[in-house]
């Protein structure tokens, strides 16, 4: 396992807060831990059945300096996602509907 990488998450919402994380996932090495600092109540529900869409393991939730954190271990073979909304797995029906929201 590499070392902690922090995420600071913030006050951002779900959606949001899900393009943050994975867009730090895409840069670190399988094995990473990720401790994301986020205030969004919906983060304890969501960030686990993200963990369980793609792959990567939630390991709990914790609290640093009084603000609420979470923790992920990512996979070695994670599920592929849309990079534009990563709570949707990568299909060849949704690389066609970006290519289709693409065009001018």
């Amino acid at each position: 396992m590499s070392g902690l990488e922090r995420v600071d998450g913030g006050d951002r919402a779900c959606g949001e807060l899900l393009l943050v994380l994975a867009a730090r996932v895409r840069e670190l090495p399988a094995g990473s831990w990720i401790r994301l600092i986020a205030t969004d109540p919906a983060a304890v529900i969501d960030l686990p059945a993200w963990c369980h869409l793609t792959g990567h393991s939630f390991l709990g939730a914790s609290c640093e300096e009084g603000r609420p954190c979470y923790d992920v271990w990512t996979a070695h073979q994670p599920a592929s996602l849309d990079p534009d909304r990563p709570w949707r797995l990568k299909t060849p029906e949704t690389a066609a509907s970006n290519r289709k929201e693409a065009r001018p």
